[in-house]
C-alpha cells in the first residue's frame, strides 16, 4: 500500500494538482493495473485522512488535491518510496 500511495502522490505532483488544482477522485486509480484500482481508491482515501490529500466536493463528485501545507512531507514520501 506505501507503494500506491506513492504513486497516487506522484501523479498528482506531476499533474501539478496542489491545492485549488483538483482532479477527479474516481480518475485516481485509472493509471493503476486493473487488479490494483480498488487498492488504489482505498490508498487515496488513506491519504484524505491522513491530510496529505485535499477532498473539494464538486456538482459532480469528489475531487481531490495536495495539500500544499504538506509538501515536504509529500515529497519526502515520493523519494523514499519510489526514489523520484
Amino acid at each position: 500500500m506505501p507503494t500506491l500511495k506513492a504513486q497516487i502522490l506522484k501523479k498528482l505532483r506531476r499533474r501539478g494538482n496542489w491545492g485549488a488544482s483538483h482532479t477527479a477522485f474516481d480518475d485516481l486509480p485509472k493509471s493503476m493495473p486493473k487488479h490494483l484500482r480498488g487498492d488504489a481508491k482505498d490508498a487515496a482515501e488513506d491519504l484524505i485522512t491522513e491530510g496529505l490529500l485535499i477532498p473539494k466536493q464538486t456538482g459532480y463528485g469528489l475531487h481531490v488535491s495536495l495539500n500544499p501545507q504538506k509538501k515536504a512531507e509529500i515529497e519526502k514520501i515520493i523519494k523514499e518510496v519510489l526514489g523520484d
